[in-house]
């Protein structure tokens, strides 16, 4: 398929992208690393199982549970289950390593973020971009972004979102903080920028539009 991104074959992909993540265990800034493996999946979705496996393979028993080479992984692996849905199969054998992963080490930050990935796998619909640099960051740390928004005679508004957080339910809690729940008329996001304003659409994903802003 067209892509700005020029790839070769899918076995050649998927042997980069392996080497990415070797290179995750050491490097400084994981963040742009990861954004691009994430990037790959999206314009290559076979590719996205293949992650998924390598990464449950590099998160089972690693040389140093809780490392930072190791939560880097888990890191991504909290990335891509806010951005991508494995196929079924791939999707027990992750569920199974989450829940060995909790029962093995319950208190431990890998505990944590294999909670935070099985509540993702839940919510996930599947994305139109990747997350965006600030969103990983966010997703590294497991909170969530706040969202600035413009409202028309109010001050601006910031609000949580998550990855899963679409135009729809900020629309509604921005309504009645306003206090204009009473209120005949609709309401809806714009998302505005140099190039375009338009509409968000209810179901759109918020973190999508700010991955576009990026």
């Amino acid at each position: 398929a067209p892509s700005p991104r020029s790839y070769t074959t899918l076995r050649d992909e998927a042997v980069k992208l392996f080497n990415s993540l070797q290179q995750l265990e050491s490097e400084r800034d994981p963040v742009p690393l990861m954004q691009g493996v994430l990037q790959t999946c999206l314009d290559l979705p076979p590719l996205v199982d293949e992650i998924y496996c390598q990464l449950v393979k590099q998160t089972t028993e690693p040389p140093a549970p809780g490392g930072q080479s190791d939560l880097h992984y888990w890191q991504l692996l909290t990335c891509m289950s806010c951005t991508f849905l494995p196929s079924p199969p791939v999707l027990r054998f992750l569920r199974f390593h989450l829940d060995r992963t909790e029962n093995r080490f319950p208190t431990s930050e890998m505990a944590k973020y294999a909670c935070f990935i099985r509540e993702a796998l839940g919510k996930t619909k599947g994305r139109e971009c990747v997350p965006s640099l600030e969103e990983i960051l966010v997703l590294m740390r497991r909170q969530e972004m706040i969202c600035t928004v413009h409202c028309p005679g109010a001050p601006a508004c910031s609000v949580a979102i998550s990855s899963h957080t679409t135009a729809e339910e900020v629309a509604r809690e921005l309504v009645s903080r306003l206090g204009l729940s009473q209120s005949p008329n609709l309401f809806a996001l714009y998302e505005q920028s140099r190039r375009r304003e338009q509409p968000v659409g209810n179901a759109t994903l918020l973190a999508d539009v700010l991955t576009r802003f990026e």
